[in-house]
């Protein structure tokens, strides 16, 4: 049988990667370039020719094209109703790219393409219903319930990280206050450890000790400070951890999941991040103790996981 190989593309907002999947979820090839995230058309152009320069690498039938890219995706997978960090609002980018590129095209949200890629070929796999929760820059989810991904009425549907975990909190980019984004995600640990850093306390001091001739503590200072074990880090980890578990209880009470798949950056922290999710998640579930708790693993694939998802998502499609 004639193997059938499918693109995937993640856009974000300062790189675009390209990579040819096959039905197995391998990557093939990979081509990764600069994202301009600021001028619309360009972008068309450059995933356009990304595109077509992976179709030329492929040594049998290309069945579809994913393009996965973080935002509001309508339900017909076709438009892009919001990109906050893209610029793009109702940009009809599927009808653009099949116009640029002559070939079938999906449209997905990217942490929708990262849940399916753990569904499918990674930590989910096996499992009827999952969840995954994604903690970067903000806090993306995707809810996989039955085999399929649910994407809502309107398609906006797996945005977990605007969950309200915090009654009158800090406010969010959605415009309400007290998100789970603002608390748990890599930028939230990371302007916590820059408080606890600035603020003289004796558990922040391994933290000041990072930051270089004044400047500001990095991501890569806190990873720094969490492989050190240093433990003023590690409880803000712990603040992280609670503050997720607390909406996995929602999720839940709503879903009911067989797993939950944590990705993103701060999955690397592995079971330093684990542990205090499972010992909140487990405080939260409703009537514990009589009822079967879901698992909780880090996620399998790292940046991969979109191009993966939406390669597999646009195969599917068109199968």
């Amino acid at each position: 049988m004639e193997k059938v190989l499918s693109i995937g593309i993640d856009i974000g907002g300062t790189k675009i990667l390209g990579a040819l999947v096959d039905e197995k979820g391998n990557v093939l090839e990979q081509i990764r370039v600069p994202s301009p995230a600021k001028n619309t058309d360009l972008m068309i152009s450059e995933v356009a020719s990304l595109a077509l320069d992976l179709k030329a690498k492929a040594d049998s039938k290309v069945a579809g094209i994913g393009v996965a890219a973080a935002g509001f995706i309508d339900a017909d997978q076709s438009t892009v109703l919001y990109a906050p960090n893209l610029s793009w609002r109702n940009e009809p980018l599927r009808e653009r790219l099949v116009e640029a590129i002559n070939h079938p095209v999906i449209v997905e949200n990217d942490a929708n393409a990262a849940g399916w890629a753990e569904y499918r070929f990674g930590a989910g796999q096996g499992a009827k219903d999952m969840v995954m929760l994604t903690l970067g820059t903000g806090v993306g989810g995707a809810v996989v319930l039955d085999g399929a991904i649910r994407r809502g009425g309107f398609g906006i549907a797996g945005e977990l990280g605007h969950i309200r975990v915090v009654r009158d909190g800090l406010q969010c980019g959605c415009g309400r206050r007290g998100c789970v984004e603002q608390y748990a995600s890599g930028t939230a640990l990371l302007l916590a450890a820059r408080k606890l850093a600035g603020s003289g306390h004796e558990s922040g001091a391994f933290l000041a000790g990072l930051q270089h001739n004044g400047g500001e503590l990095t991501g890569k200072d806190v990873q720094t400070a969490l492989e050190a074990r240093d433990p003023g880090t590690l409880e803000l980890l712990a603040d992280v951890g609670q503050y997720l578990g607390e909406a996995m209880g929602t999720i839940t009470a709503t879903f009911d999941p067989e797993v939950f798949v944590i990705g993103g950056g701060l999955s690397e922290a592995g079971d330093l991040l684990l542990e205090p999710i499972r010992q909140s998640f487990l405080a939260e579930l409703p009537a514990r103790g009589f009822r079967p708790e879901a698992k909780i693993f880090a996620a399998t694939f790292s940046n991969q996981a979109g191009v993966i998802g939406a390669a597999d998502l646009a195969r599917e499609s068109l199968r």
